[in-house]
């Protein structure tokens, strides 16, 4: 059942009309997961050793249990998800061709533009990576209609190599760094820069980041997300806790005030590295979204993706200047379950 997201958005002073901004909102989106009955097996769920549908790699379980990628049921759901959280662009982490991720790629397209959706590609540092494979990839892509590009890693690349992809890059595309360096985005003819990570980064430079990037002329798409948590699917845990909403809160305040072209989201469903807002619930042995903004039971599995519709009606109207000041939703969202 599709559901329904009503918002407790509290608007303070209205201002004399502003330029306005793009203010997108896009969120990266991971396709990489199967179950037996769909893929022969479970993807993704048992990296590490884990044994689904019990023990899957991830601090957190999802809502419906471990899914299928491939599932139009689960694809339709999501995207639903993803535009009534106010997003308006996915970026589909991609494995190059053949990848479980490019051949699902139509269908996620389909899927999206269903739900009124763009969707766009994060290009990964998939096996033998290069400026010239990527403007064969990007030629490929186009035929889907994507036309925007987040290139994780970017900086893995020598300028050297980007200066030859400008004398090939294919027309009418966007490009963006995923790096902390303006200038090196710019030296290597990037169209705009983000920055992914939201375990070490926590907003504070993200003004800097902004008006250095418009100062050059490039996009700022600086990245926010709801905490970090890999304990589940690593021997090796980093852990940024999610303080029951509050880091959330707190890195689209620093976004919004960095007056950026638009935001990033850090993630949809990267259930590895727990920084998904996809709907969780309580399971033995998992974290989950109990009492983030005071939410319980049914209403705290959708808890993120509420939080996210009323900061992106937020990043809205204050890119429009119809909104003085930033200021945090003071209403728990308001959530209707399945």
């Amino acid at each position: 059942m599709r559901r329904a997201l009503l918002l407790g958005v509290v608007l303070a002073v209205l201002l004399p009309a502003a330029p306005a901004r793009a203010a997108s909102v896009a969120i990266f989106y991971y396709p990489w997961y199967g179950t037996p009955k769909l893929d022969g097996s479970y993807l993704h769920w048992s990296q590490s050793g884990h044994e689904p549908p019990g023990d899957i790699a991830s601090s957190f379980y999802p809502a419906a249990g471990p899914y299928s990628s491939r599932n139009p049921r689960v694809l339709a759901r999501q995207m639903d998800d993803m535009a009534l959280a106010g997003v308006n662009t996915v970026i589909v982490s991609w494995w190059g061709w053949g990848s479980t991720e490019d051949i699902l790629l139509p269908q996620i397209i389909i899927a999206a533009k269903r739900a009124h959706l763009k969707v766009a590609v994060h290009l990964e540092p998939y096996l033998g990576r290069t400026t010239h494979s990527m403007v064969t990839d990007i030629e490929h892509l186009k035929t889907l209609g994507v036309s925007d590009y987040y290139v994780y890693d970017a900086s893995g690349i020598s300028l050297s190599d980007w200066a030859l992809f400008r004398l090939s890059r294919p027309n009418g595309v966007r490009m963006f760094a995923e790096t902390r360096f303006v200038g090196w985005a710019w030296s290597a003819g990037f169209d705009g820069v983000y920055t992914y990570d939201v375990f070490s980064l926590s907003g504070s430079f993200f003004g800097r980041y902004c008006a250095q990037a418009s100062a050059v002329g490039l996009l700022c798409m600086p990245s926010i997300g709801p905490g970090y948590d890999n304990s589940g699917s690593t021997d090796f845990p980093d852990v940024k806790p999610r303080a029951r909403g509050a880091t959330y809160d707190a890195m689209w305040k620093a976004a919004i005030r960095a007056m950026p072209n638009g935001i990033t989201i850090t993630s949809y469903n990267e259930w590895h590295e727990g920084t998904q807002i996809e709907p969780a619930r309580v399971q033995y042995g998992y974290e989950d979204y109990e009492r983030a903004w005071g939410l319980r039971g049914r209403a705290a599995r959708n808890a993120y993706l509420c939080r996210t519709a009323q900061w992106s009606a937020i990043f809205r109207a204050v890119s429009s200047g119809s909104l003085a000041k930033v200021h945090t939703p003071t209403a728990a969202p308001l959530c209707t379950g399945r």
